[in-house]
């Protein structure tokens, strides 16, 4: 069993949900102040779209990650960002699809601006761990800055249960994913 993949298809699960629910705002309460670490949807939610692909840059030993962290270029709607995240997503899950029982252990270089080489190695299994938590932690602050809003959050955490298979039944229908056996 993939964990990584479960996590990977989970986390896509989470972000189609609560992007959805995000697209039902008017641009202005996309970008309006709200009490959080980063002060708005718009803010946080393209915080993790610039993390993610940071970090799966790193995964894919893209020289280039620096640079992509520092050019990122914030989406201005919800819609674009549902588009640019899908993307990232999908990126996320054909990599965890790769990975073979024993790459948690492959070591994964970072460059924080003083380069690769300089930069902090970390093993691929708490890289993708800390990903994920990354964007649970940022997830949870966007769903409750949408709960100050007239949409209502959407249910997150019932993706990785088979027990609760039930209630992700049309977003795998949609995305034409089929449950594990």
């Amino acid at each position: 069993m993939n964990l990584h993949l479960i996590q990977a298809r989970a986390n896509r699960l989470a972000n189609r949900r609560l992007l959805g629910a995000v697209a039902q705002l008017s641009e202005a309460d996309f970008h309006a102040p709200r009490t959080s670490f980063f002060p708005s949807l718009a803010l946080t939610l393209n915080h993790i779209l610039n993390v993610d692909h940071y970090y799966i840059a790193a995964l894919h030993g893209d020289a280039a990650m620096r640079d992509i962290w520092a050019t990122y270029v914030p989406a201005r709607t919800a819609t674009e960002l549902a588009g640019r995240q899908d993307e990232s997503d999908q990126r996320l899950i054909a990599f965890c699809e790769g990975l073979a029982a024993d790459d948690d252990d492959r070591i994964i270089a970072f460059d924080r601006g003083a380069g690769i080489a300089a930069g902090p190695r970390e093993p691929l299994g708490r890289v993708l761990a800390h990903l994920f938590m990354h964007q649970t932690h940022h997830r949870g602050q966007a769903h409750a800055m949408l709960a100050g809003t007239a949409v209502k959050p959407p249910q997150l955490d019932d993706f990785i249960m088979l027990g609760d298979s039930v209630h992700r039944g049309g977003d795998m229908l949609a995305l034409g994913w089929e449950e594990p056996v």
